[in-house]
């Protein structure tokens, strides 16, 4: 057996074996006993690191996340190696054919004339590999795991291929209006207020593709809005010598009011 200790540099395959011997007889106790249910949330919370090491623009931290997210993807290919269903070559073999079908016009014979043709073949050739005889087949095969918002942006591009979409922010806008009136009558009595408040959140994701805005970015940058500002409201009372949750809600909102006029 290689002499992982002396091992420089490692590569994919040490990568393997560390695994291998982690999980195996005398290896460690906690890797022995995972399943791919009991780890499912660690490969959520890696690609998640995997993202905000992309938004802090950061080569060295990209590396490290990527690494943290590369060997979930091996543990759960060894775990099935152990099952005798697939291993990680299966896994790479797998993604390769899917990439060489899906891309016919470097490939294949095909010719594109723009990034649009490729995403539009990219579809068709989707739905036909995973057998969606409709576009109906399309919308339900969108992940329910994705984060929500992300979700019903998907299920509302995938409808909009169809040709079901407003023609305009316009439309998009109105249909928010009425889904917070709708809102607002449900909450008096007429209906449910929570259904009322799922349609208004889709209708604002519709809102969201219209402005070619990320409906998670959209939203994060909100809540940061909102933490800074409370911050600010919080320091405001602190320097008046009282704490925050001693104040009056008319108090709190005039804080707030301050806050928010305050230079970023």
């Amino acid at each position: 057996m290689v002499d992982l200790w002396r091992q420089s540099p490692y590569d994919l395959s040490d990568l393997v074996e560390i695994v291998r011997i982690l999980r195996g007889p005398g290896g460690c106790p906690w890797d022995a006993e995972q399943t791919h249910q009991s780890i499912r949330r660690n490969l959520l919370e890696e690609a998640y690191e995997v993202a905000e090491a992309i938004d802090e623009d950061c080569p060295e931290h990209l590396k490290e996340e990527l690494g943290d997210l590369l060997l979930q993807v091996v543990f759960h290919a060894s775990l099935e190696q152990d099952a005798g269903r697939f291993d990680l070559r299966d896994v790479a073999d797998g993604v390769c054919r899917k990439l060489i079908y899906r891309h016919p016009h470097v490939f294949g014979d095909a010719t594109v004339g723009s990034t649009g043709e490729v995403l539009a073949n990219w579809e068709e050739l989707k739905k036909a590999e995973k057998g969606q005889s409709t576009q109906a087949d399309a919308v339900d095969a969108v992940a329910r795991s994705l984060p929500a918002l992300w979700r019903a942006e998907k299920v509302q591009k995938k409808a909009a291929q169809a040709g079901f979409d407003w023609p305009d922010l316009a439309g998009a806008m109105d249909k928010l209006s009425e889904e917070a009136q709708e809102l607002q009558a449900a909450v008096a009595g007429q209906g449910d207020p929570v259904e009322e408040l799922g349609d208004l959140l889709f209708a604002a994701v519709k809102v969201a593709r219209f402005l070619h805005a990320d409906p998670e970015d959209v939203l994060q940058a909100a809540t940061d809005k909102f933490s800074a500002r409370f911050r600010l409201m919080e320091q405001k009372a602190l320097s008046s010598g009282r704490r925050i949750d001693e104040l009056s809600l008319p108090e709190l909102d005039k804080l707030w009011q301050q806050a928010k006029h305050s230079p970023s």
